[in-house]
């Protein structure tokens, strides 16, 4: 069958969108979590464990808040093959409807929230924090938008923009002794500048329109979107709110920097795939076959870059803490170790679930998270009594449990078996862990100074990971060198022109 030139056109647009699209939510990441790193690393000399720990307390409900503010329907515009601007009117305005209620009942469930937990001052940061969902619904229809046409470009600048901007206003407020309220300060300013940036970045406005048939025309996608996102959303913090209840804000403090000290890397890495797969991956649904191959190369790519990032900060957890966070933060190194192994596989689950989620299939994506969800429940019964750290090994297991589940479901639906996709990141993981082995035995020497045993670590585990790349010719490393050396080079004609 011979490809006309149009269906060949559409290909390689669709492949160079991909790709920028892919170099730029890099950037976006790379640039909103470098800027959020090193704020929350200056934050966390100034302030103390437990002052992290009020914040964390009240994550899960601003998180949860977050996924009904959503409510689906923006992942259906982004879904959805065709829309027009009544389906994007009438999302926003169903936006700005759900920020206002979300407001209202964090204002007036606020005291329940602080009793929850026996802290009165978490009444005015939970109603502070409240007023983020008004401003936050003025901005959701454009940044869905702007990543519906995999605009990834503009979204890097935004962000990178109010990052920085909040970023300064809060590490002031430490400075000035705000303290806790330099963490609300962050997120208040971060959330308004984007919105702000929203609006003079992109050109679409809002008309006066409204429909309920459009509406319901995403309902049943958009509901099972919603469902999902709330158990992941609970249930990735389900552990805040039970350490929040059993234990010091000092304890839960420590559990919520080594969450997000493993996230960083992960949640980037993750976090680039999905954005940017799941518009693709949405536009070639019904070709599974191209599907398999894209799925493929995301997972292999996740896996290249998470494997040895998770076991080098396993192996170098101490040093990383002492010098990023300081000594007063040694205690949450075990949680760090273990939640590492987390850290394996998040993103290839994640990855897996996005295109169930890319192909429509909304009800088992729900019922795959409600299973993984009702594993946790159980793990947390089991293990609340004995501890943080066996808290979190009773996570690793349901993880586990439940990215095996999802490789037998993705594998039915694109013919992708769970041994196939094994046999795609084997190798990267055996990789890894042997240039873990070579680090830990560094440790042997006995260097004192922390700055230098890391350094050390750092630079002699990526030498020894590429050079194990380069031995035993893997692909993706390979791939991945031929393509930087196309960009440089066109970048160097580009700027001999």
């Amino acid at each position: 069958m011979i490809k006309s030139p149009e269906n060949s056109a559409n290909k390689d647009k669709l492949k160079t969108k991909a790709l920028s699209g892919f170099i730029w939510a890099f950037v976006d990441a790379v640039g909103y979590q470098g800027i959020q790193f090193v704020v929350l690393i200056i934050l966390a000399r100034i302030l103390q464990p437990a002052e992290f720990g009020l914040i964390a307390m009240l994550t899960v409900f601003i998180s949860l808040g977050q996924v009904f503010l959503d409510s689906g329907f923006a992942t259906a515009l982004i879904q959805k093959k065709k829309t027009n601007h009544i389906d994007e009117n009438s999302v926003f305005y169903f936006n700005i409807i759900c920020g206002l209620v979300l407001f209202i009942f964090l204002w007036f469930t606020a005291p329940w929230i602080s009793r929850f937990y026996n802290e009165p001052s978490l009444i005015l940061l939970t109603r502070v924090l409240s007023f983020t969902f008004i401003v936050d619904s003025f901005g959701i229809l454009h940044y869905t938008l702007m990543k519906r046409s995999i605009n990834f470009k503009r979204l890097a600048k935004i962000s990178v923009i109010a990052s920085s901007f909040s970023g300064v206003i809060a590490i002031l407020m430490a400075y000035n002794d705000y303290g806790v309220w330099s963490l609300v300060g962050y997120t208040a300013v971060n959330k308004l500048s984007r919105v702000i940036l929203y609006w003079l970045y992109n050109s679409w406005r809002p008309r006066f329109i409204f429909s309920f048939n459009s509406l319901r025309s995403m309902f049943n996608y958009g509901i099972n979107i919603l469902f999902v996102s709330l158990l992941q959303t609970l249930f990735n913090n389900i552990y805040l709110l039970v350490i929040g209840k059993l234990f010091t804000p000092a304890d839960l403090g420590f559990y919520s920097r080594a969450n997000s000290l493993q996230k960083i890397p992960v949640q980037n890495i993750s976090g680039i795939l999905s954005r940017v797969t799941f518009p693709i991956f949405s536009r070639i649904q019904d070709e599974k076959h191209k599907l398999k191959r894209g799925l493929k190369k995301t997972i292999s790519s996740a896996a290249f870059i998470t494997f040895p990032l998770m076991i080098g900060m396993y192996v170098s957890a101490k040093p990383l803490v002492i010098v990023l966070l300081t000594s007063k933060w040694l205690p949450l190194v075990p949680y760090l170790e273990l939640l590492c192994f987390i850290g394996l596989i998040y993103p290839l689950n994640t990855i897996n679930l996005n295109v169930l989620k890319s192909i429509g299939n909304s009800k088992l994506l729900f019922r795959l998270e409600l299973f993984q969800k009702i594993l946790i429940f159980f793990a947390i019964i089991v293990t609340y009594k004995s501890g943080i750290e066996n808290m979190i090994i009773g996570q690793i297991a349901v993880y586990l449990l439940g990215y095996i589940c999802n490789l037998y479901f993705v594998g039915q639906s694109l013919n992708y078996r769970v041994l196939e996709q094994i046999k795609d990141i084997y190798l990267v993981f055996i990789l890894s862990v042997v240039m873990g082995v070579f680090i830990h035995s560094i440790t042997l020497i006995n260097i004192y100074n922390m700055y230098l045993l890391l350094f050390i670590e750092i630079i002699l585990g990526a030498l020894s990971y590429f050079l194990l790349c380069y031995i035993f010719k893997v692909s993706i490393f390979f791939e991945s060198i031929e393509y930087l050396k196309n960009r440089l080079n066109k970048q160097l004609k580009k700027n001999e022109l």
